[in-house]
C-alpha cells in the first residue's frame, strides 16, 4: 500500500539512504532539511531509481516551523520520521547550547504542534544510544538513561519529553536507537569512509584512543528496513534496538579496511588520545525488534565494507576536492 512519509534530516546519511528505501517500496515521500541538498554521492535516491515521489523543501527546524507545520498540514502525510538532530558528539562539548536548541527546544516545538495532527498514525523518533552512556554488556530497551556528553543529555531531555506526551496525549511515537550505522552515502568523516579515503590518498588516519572502543557496525539499509517495520507495525509508546550482535573494536573495523585494500595497518594510522566522553562500548540487545516484528539484519560487516570502498573508488575524484572534516552549523 503506498502511503505518504515525511522525512526530517532527508539529506543527513540515514534521512537520505531511509528516503531511498521508501521510494524503493513505492512510497510518496517528502523530505525536509535545512542545508541544500548535497552532491549526488550523498542521496542514495538518485542512483539507481527516478524520484519522481519524492520532493525536497529546505526548511530549518529552529527558524523555519511554522512553514514546515503548513508544509504537513497541507500533505497530511501518515508518518513523520525525524533523523534530524545536531549529531556530533565530541564537538557539542564546545557549543553545548547549540545542541540543545536544536535537539531539546526546536524538537519539542515541533512535538507540540505535531500532537494535533489527528491524520498522523506514527511520529518515529530516531534517537540515540548515547543516551545510556558507555555500557557493560548488552543491554535492553529498558536501561536507565546514563548520558555523559552535551549531545547525550539534549537527546535524553527530548526522549523524555517525548514518552511524557505519549503518556498525557496518546503522541503515536516510536524511538528508534540504532547502533553504529554505515554504509555508501555516510559522510566522509565518519570513521568507515575517512579510513578508505585516508588509504587510497596516501594520507595517515588519526585513530583516537588507540581504536580500543568496542561498536557494533549495522549496514543503513537493514536499519532503513527495521525503521520502516517499526513505522507501520509497532505499537505507540515503545522503542526498540536496532543492532547486531557482532561487536568490533574500531581498531579491528581500521584492520578489516586495510586488509581489503592491501595497506599495512601501522604505515597507515597515527595513533591519538581519545576525545572527551568517549563511551567505550554500545551493545544493545535487539531481541524485542527481532522477535515482535520478525526482523534480522540480512548483510554482514564484511559485504557492506566492500560496498563503501566500491562507493568511494567510484567518487573518488569528486571526494578528493571535498572537506574531510565536519563543519559545525549552529
Amino acid at each position: 500500500m503506498q502511503e505518504k512519509y515525511l522525512v526530517l534530516g532527508s539529506n543527513s546519511f540515514s534521512g537520505a539512504s531511509f528516503i531511498d528505501y521508501l521510494l524503493g517500496r513505492g512510497h510518496v515521500v517528502l523530505g525536509s532539511s535545512r542545508s541544500e541538498e548535497p552532491h549526488r554521492a550523498f542521496l542514495p535516491h538518485l542512483w539507481s531509481r527516478k524520484d519522481g515521489n519524492y520532493r525536497f523543501f529546505q526548511y530549518d527546524l529552529n527558524h523555519d516551523l511554522e512553514l514546515l507545520i503548513e508544509l504537513v498540514q497541507r500533505e497530511k502525510p501518515s508518518y513523520v520520521v525525524n533523523f534530524a538532530a545536531q549529531s556530533m558528539v565530541a564537538e557539542s562539548w564546545n557549543n553545548p547550547e547549540h545542541w540543545y536548541a536544536t535537539n531539546v527546544m526546536g524538537t519539542i516545538r515541533l512535538h507540540e504542534r505535531l500532537r494535533h495532527c489527528d491524520f498522523m498514525k506514527k511520529y518515529v523518533h530516531v534517537t540515540t544510544p548515547e543516551v545510556y552512556g558507555s555500557t557493560d554488556g548488552f543491554i535492553k530497551e529498558d536501561t536507565p538513561f546514563n548520558p555523559s556528553t552535551p549531545y547525550a543529555v539534549s537527546r535524553a531531555a527530548a526522549d523524555m519529553s517525548l514518552k511524557m506526551y505519549f503518556d498525557a496525549y496518546g503522541f503515536p511515537v516510536v524511538f528508534t536507537r540504532a547502533a553504529n550505522v554505515y554504509g555508501p552515502g555516510q559522510q566522509l568523516y565518519r570513521i568507515i569512509p575517512r579510513t578508505i579515503l585516508s588509504i587510497l590518498t596516501g594520507r595517515k588516519l588519526q585513530l583516537h584512543g588507540g581504536g580500543l572502543s568496542r561498536r557494533s557496525f549495522i549496514h543503513m539499509r537493514d536499519v532503513s528496513h527495521a525503521t520502516w517495520m517499526l513505522a507501520e507495525r509497532a505499537p505507540a509508546g515503545q522503542g526498540y534496538h536496532i543492532s547486531t550482535d557482532k561487536i568490533v573494536s574500531v581498531r579491528e573495523l581500521v584492520e578489516m579496511i586495510c586488509a581489503k585494500l592491501g595497506a599495512d595497518f601501522d604505515a597507515s594510522v597515527e595513533m591519538v588520545g581519545e576525545r572527551l566522553g568517549k563511551d567505550s562500548a554500545y551493545m544493545l540487545e535487539s531481541t524485542k525488534l527481532r522477535e515482535a516484528l520478525g526482523w534480522k539484519e540480512k548483510i554482514s560487516l564484511d559485504q557492506g565494507l566492500d560496498e563503501c570502498v566500491a562507493w568511494v573508488r567510484s567518487n573518488l575524484d569528486a571526494m578528493k576536492s571535498m572537506t574531510w572534516n565536519y563543519v559545525h552549523k549552529p
